[in-house]
Parts: structure tokens; C-alpha cells; sequence
């Protein structure tokens, strides 16, 4: 991915003293990242080039185990490439600063593995000893290993949940905006991302256990789920499953069981995903068409965005396991029972968490109209229809999808039930022109 930095323009390169002090605060803070590691497994293996735009200069660190290098001169291919400018870097290192608010201010770059990238932060201790605003880590549950992305230190905890094809990545704006005062994870399922990918029927049951799992492994009571996609139907599993584990249910176009267009069920049932362990045969163009085919309104996404999904979907498909995940939990969704004793829309009346339901007026993949049906089903429920607005809200309008959020979190007693809901926010979230 790459995002041009904004505040690299504010610093004039010269020879002042200015740019002199600036340069040698740099390096203390380069020199001091060895004593400042907070080490890693035997395993770690992690190379990271730094380049700083208005010095002109970069450096690399080597994370190998429990020992940190910086050196000036790349040997190889970094794992990374992390450009921002001097100002940004050092309000990084002091703390000042998160890698994912000078990712959402533009201030920072990156190209190669996010998780890398990101996880670095997490590997360095803050001046006075002080905890790194963030970090990336496993989470050993029962079969299975899962990344997560944990940010901010309120006692409320919230769970993001990523859709199909996706990862924790699609939530990094989210987890800026929420880790003002709560504890957040953002996590990637098995089967996707960083995460191990078992052998398994990748369904809403299977994921569910998983987040119960990590939950159980967090030491987290209950929790605030916030889903998109599948994600969203994995969220309502869980809600389903253990709605004493829940405290709120945030779900962004979240994947529903289709009542029509079923006539391909038949034939979803005698494909098996296992045929995805053949080489992959995706253009990255294909990939690129397919992500903003699921935005209403490209013009107003930075590019960068779609080059992130892109590279992270491209990489982690390159994995037969992850191609076996992503197609088998695409065929679970495709084949889910919309009615009968065990049917999605008689289960989900089940329903005793407070829910919010948010979706896009212009979804071409989860159809806003789904919204009727939840209405029937789940009267209390709180519904909101963005206009203008595709399948991934948190990424296309996020202002206005954080506000959500952040009020249902707040207070889920006062979401207004139903139609009213939808006829007062819609007309409020509508995006500018």
C-alpha cells in the first residue's frame, strides 16, 4: 500500500540548525530503540526499512528473537517499507502519536506486511517505560491461532470483526476512533489474515466458538461486537449463542440468509472448497475491480485504501489453506437455511442483545432492503440506512459510521426502534457531496 505524507511538507531540508537538531533527536531515537525492545519469540524474524522523506534518509531494524539491529544500509528485501516524515517519527517514538492515527491523518505510509508494520510499535517500550499505544499479538485458542490488533486501555472492551476475504486491516480507522476509551481488539478469524487456517467448516458456528475462545483467553466478561460483512453474521452467532457474553451488537451490513435466488444451492452443496488448493488464477486488477465495486462513492476514498485491500487479500490468498478458508465460508453463507426450526430468520426473533443494524443505501452485495425482513423479525431493533453508501460503511463514510457507533456503545437504550430509527439518521448521515 502507499499513502503520500501530508506533514512531510511542513519541515524545509537544509542546513540550519533547526534541521541539524531535528536530525540528531532522530537518531537518539533510532539509537535507543534496542534498549527500548521488548523482545519477541525465537520464531520472530522481521525486517523493517524507515524512511524519513525531509531528512532523505532511512534506516533498517532487524528483529530477530529477542535481539534488535539498526543499521543504515538495507541488505535484501525488507519485510516493510514505513515512510513518514521526521516530525511525525519522533512524536511516534515519544508516544505522542499512534501508527494508526498517523496512518488515518495520511502522515504515514506503508508498503509490505501490515502486521509487520504495525506490530512494530507494539515491540518498543514508550520513554518512562510506558506501555506502546498499541500492538499486535496471538491469541492460543483450541485449535486455532488468531491476530489481534489491541489498542487503548478503557475497562469496556470492543471486538471487531472482519468480512469475508477480509482481515483486521478493514477496521484500523475504527480502532482509532473507538480506542479513545475503551480497550479494542481487532481481530482476524481463522482462516484469514494472520491467523492460523485449520482444517474446518469455516461456518457462523465455527467462527463463533473462536471469538467466545479469545474472549475466554482475553479475560473478557462481555463485550461490544462490531461486525461488517460476515463479520457482522458471525457477531450475530455469537449474540445468538451467548447473549450474556454481549453487551451490544454493532452490525455493518452484516450477511444475511438469502431468501431468493436459491436456485444454485444444489450445485454449491457438490462443489467442495478443497478444489482451492489449485494455484490461484486472480489478476490483481480483478481483485482491484472486484473491492471498489463495493463502494458507492470512489471518489471520495483515498486510493492507498483500495491498494491495502488489494495487497492484503493478494497476499494472503497466495496460501492453498487460505483459499480453502475464503471459499468454504463463502459456500457456508450461500447455503444457510433462511427458514424452517433451524432457519436464520427463525433464530435470529431469538435475538436478546440491543443490535444496530446499519446498512448501505447503494450495497450491490447485501441489499438495504434487507432491512424490512429485520424489522419483522426484531421490532427493537435499531436500523439506519446510509445513503450513498456501499458495503464497507466504517470504510466509505467513516465519520459518520463512527458517530454511530459511538452513540449505540454509549447508550444502546436510547436507539430509537425500527423505521423510526431509519427515517431520523438517515436524513442526518447523509454524506456531503
Amino acid at each position: 500500500m502507499f499513502m503520500p505524507t501530508r506533514a512531510s511538507t511542513l519541515i524545509q531540508v537544509g542546513r540550519g540548525s533547526r534541521h541539524k537538531q531535528l536530525a540528531r533527536s532522530v537518531e537518539a531515537a533510532f539509537a535507543a530503540l534496542p534498549d527500548r525492545y521488548l523482545g519477541g519469540s525465537e520464531e520472530r524474524r522481521a525486517t523493517l526499512q524507515i524512511r524519513l522523506s525531509d531528512l532523505g534518509r532511512s534506516w533498517v531494524i532487524e528483529l530477530r528473537g529477542a535481539r534488535c539491529r539498526v543499521r543504515t544500509s538495507v541488505r535484501g528485501r525488507p519485510d516493510v517499507v514505513i515512510g513518514t516524515d521526521a516530525t511525525t517519527w519522533l512524536a511516534l517514538r515519544r508516544g505522542q502519536l499512534s501508527g494508526l492515527d498517523a496512518f488515518r491523518q495520511r502522515r504515514l505510509w506503508a508498503r509490505g506486511d501490515l502486521d509487520v508494520a504495525l506490530g512494530f510499535e507494539g515491540s518498543f517500550a514508550l520513554p518512562g517505560d510506558r506501555a506502546p499505544l498499541l500492538r499486535i499479538h496471538d491469541v492460543r485458542v483450541p485449535g486455532a491461532r488468531m491476530s489481534c490488533l489491541t489498542a487503548g486501555t478503557g475497562p469496556r472492551r470492543a471486538i471487531l470483526i472482519h468480512g469475508l476475504g477480509g482481515a483486521k486491516s478493514s477496521f484500523y480507522e475504527t480502532v482509532a476512533a473507538l480506542a479513545v476509551d475503551r480497550t479494542v481488539h481487532a481481530i482476524d478469524l481463522p482462516g484469514f489474515g494472520s491467523s492460523s487456517k485449520p482444517r474446518a467448516s469455516y461456518d457462523p458456528a465455527f467462527f463463533a466458538r473462536h471469538v467466545l475462545a479469545l474472549m475466554d483467553a482475553l479475560a473478557i466478561d462481555r463485550a461490544d461486537l462490531i461486525g461488517n460483512s460476515m463479520g457482522g453474521r458471525v457477531a450475530l452467532e455469537v449474540g445468538l449463542r451467548a447473549p450474556n457474553r454481549v453487551r451490544t451488537l454493532s452490525l455493518l451490513a452484516p450477511s444475511m440468509a438469502f431468501r431468493r435466488g436459491r436456485q444454485l444451492v444444489p450445485l454449491a452443496r457438490v462443489l467442495r472448497p478443497e478444489l482451492a488448493v489449485l494455484p490461484p488464477v486472480l489478476h490483481p486488477r480483478l481483485v482491484r475491480e472486484r473491492f471498489w465495486s463495493l463502494i458507492a462513492r470512489p471518489e471520495r476514498i483515498d486510493p492507498a485504501v483500495g491498494d491495502i485491500a488489494v495487497d492484503e487479500f493478494l497476499r494472503t490468498h497466495s496460501s492453498p489453506a487460505a483459499r480453502v478458508a475464503f471459499y468454504a465460508a463463502a459456500r457456508q453463507i450461500y447455503l444457510e437455511q433462511p427458514l424452517g426450526p433451524a432457519g436464520f430468520w427463525t433464530r435470529i426473533e431469538e435475538l436478546r442483545p440491543p443490535a444496530l443494524f446499519v446498512w448501505g443505501e447503494q450495497d450491490r452485495l447485501v441489499p438495504a432492503r434487507f432491512a424490512r425482513h429485520v424489522a419483522a423479525a426484531l421490532p427493537g431493533a435499531a436500523q439506519v440506512i446510509l445513503p450513498e453508501c456501499g458495503h464497507v460503511p466504517q470504510i466509505e463514510l467513516p465519520e459518520q459510521t463512527h458517530a454511530l457507533l459511538r452513540d449505540f456503545i454509549a447508550e444502546p437504550a436510547l436507539a430509537p426502534p425500527g423505521d423510526a430509527r431509519l427515517r431520523a439518521v438517515a436524513a442526518r448521515a447523509r454524506p456531503a457531496a
